[in-house]
């Protein structure tokens, strides 16, 4: 029940269009980066995408220089959803604000425009702009669709309160985010260390085999640790380390498909079913607890599904190659999927950081016409080096505790998610009030 009266954004807000930066001019670095609809998550939010960055550093207007707390608008719908999600740009002085996006500024005292922001989060504003909205392939909305919206307007002391609130909680997801990335790069940067450079901590025996005792728990190649080439990786590893196949890890699972003419296969309470779809869903995630279904039972006996135990790395084999994360709780995964159990002395962590390492090369692999997948009988030919026990053990001592911050962090980010969502549309129309 909506509590609030409904009011046309016209004469509240003015909506900018952006500058027409020449391509020709678009560099893969620079100075500056031209801010694009790919920069802006479907349901609201600032998308860094540094990989894909367009920079610019050609002359253009200086009043198409973002400053740090702008809003900006998507009235192009690059991707499905997109229409109308607004972004708050995160720094002064380095984003270009382009045509497809509009600048967002309030024309009255009586709008809050980080409410406004809020509110382009709301399913009702989010289905009137694509109503009329222009174009058939790809969507198009303007200032005067824009301005058309109908959405409650509080008070601005009850707006500036939703605000708050609502930044509140993604200020914290963002926080956490953050965190998360840089215990990813520290745990990254570790393995790269240890098992890219060999540069792991030398043991006493090593230390005592070069006949320098006084060398133990210092880096082992830069300190001159022993190396054997080894002609199938056409390289050198450290002496003692062996070569196998990625079969080597664990037990390499694949998956399957109950059949979608019997619906009682699926439902929303029985054991999670993981498809490459959930996984591309899921990049800002390291861990995985379930997909958009379950499948019951029965749907697991038709399909002989294999149940997959918590700490399994999940890994996309087709459609597309490449998506990882570690089941959090028993799993099954569609047929797109080659899973690795950590079940022959290997941690997850270990695993887990050895295929994303290796993905390039399972890429390569990859066979097929219409769409590239990487087989079991594949996998189990590629080769790579497997280290020490007592390397690998004390790899994952390190790792365990990092993952399991990562782990907590994602959980809180999901109970945070969650409760934003139920709380936006309350807040709105006035069910719920901030105190």
């Amino acid at each position: 029940m909506n509590n609030r009266p409904l009011t046309s954004l016209r004469g509240k807000i003015h909506v900018k269009h952006g500058f027409a930066f020449k391509g020709e001019h678009f560099k893969s670095s620079g100075t500056y980066v031209v801010l694009t609809p790919g920069n802006f998550h479907e349901r609201g939010g600032f998308k860094r995408n540094e990989q894909k960055d367009k920079c610019y550093d050609e002359s253009f207007p200086e009043e198409y220089l973002m400053k740090k707390g702008d809003i900006l608008v998507a009235m192009t719908e690059q991707t499905d959803g997109l229409l109308g999600s607004m972004a708050i740009v995160p720094e002064s002085n380095r984003f270009l604000h382009n045509q497809r996006l509009g600048l967002v500024t309030a024309l009255t005292n009586e709008v809050d425009t980080e409410f406004i922001y809020h509110l382009f989060k709301t399913r009702s504003v989010r289905e009137q702009l694509r109503l009329s909205a222009s174009g058939s392939k790809v969507k198009h909305t303007s200032p005067d669709r824009i301005y058309d919206v109908q959405a409650p307007l509080p008070s601005r002391r009850e707006q500036n309160a939703i605000a708050n609130l609502l930044s509140t909680l993604d200020a914290k997801i963002e926080l956490n985010h953050r965190i998360n990335a840089e215990l990813e790069g520290m745990a990254k940067l570790l393995y790269d260390y240890w098992f890219v450079q060999f540069d792991f901590p030398m043991s006493a025996a090593q230390a005592a085999a070069i006949a320098k005792p006084q060398l133990a728990g210092q880096p082992y190649q830069s300190s001159g640790g022993k190396m054997t080439h080894h002609p199938d990786l056409k390289r050198e590893i450290p002496e003692g380390w062996t070569v196998g196949s990625l079969n080597c890890l664990g037990e390499i699972m694949g998956g399957t498909t109950p059949s979608t003419k019997e619906i009682h296969y699926f439902t929303t309470e029985g054991t999670p079913w993981i498809t490459p779809k959930d996984m591309s869903r899921n990049t800002q995630n390291k861990f995985i607890s379930r997909g958009e279904t379950d499948v019951t039972e029965a749907g697991i006996k038709s399909a002989s599904l294999s149940i997959l135990p918590a700490g399994t790395v999940l890994m996309s084999s087709r459609a597309p190659i490449g998506y990882t994360a570690i089941a959090r709780n028993p799993v099954t995964t569609n047929q797109g999927f080659k899973s690795f159990v950590p079940s022959k002395g290997y941690s997850t962590e270990f695993i887990y950081y050895t295929l994303n390492h290796m993905m390039q090369v399972i890429e390569q692999n990859a066979s097929g016409s219409t769409f590239k997948e990487v087989s079991g009988g594949t996998l189990k030919a590629i080769q790579t080096q497997l280290p020490e026990p007592n390397v690998r053990a004390e790899f994952s001592k390190i790792l365990q505790p990092i993952f399991a911050q990562q782990d907590t962090l994602e959980q809180q980010n999901q109970h945070l998610t969650a409760l934003r969502d139920w709380l936006l549309p309350m807040l709105m129309n006035g069910q719920v009030t901030v105190g």
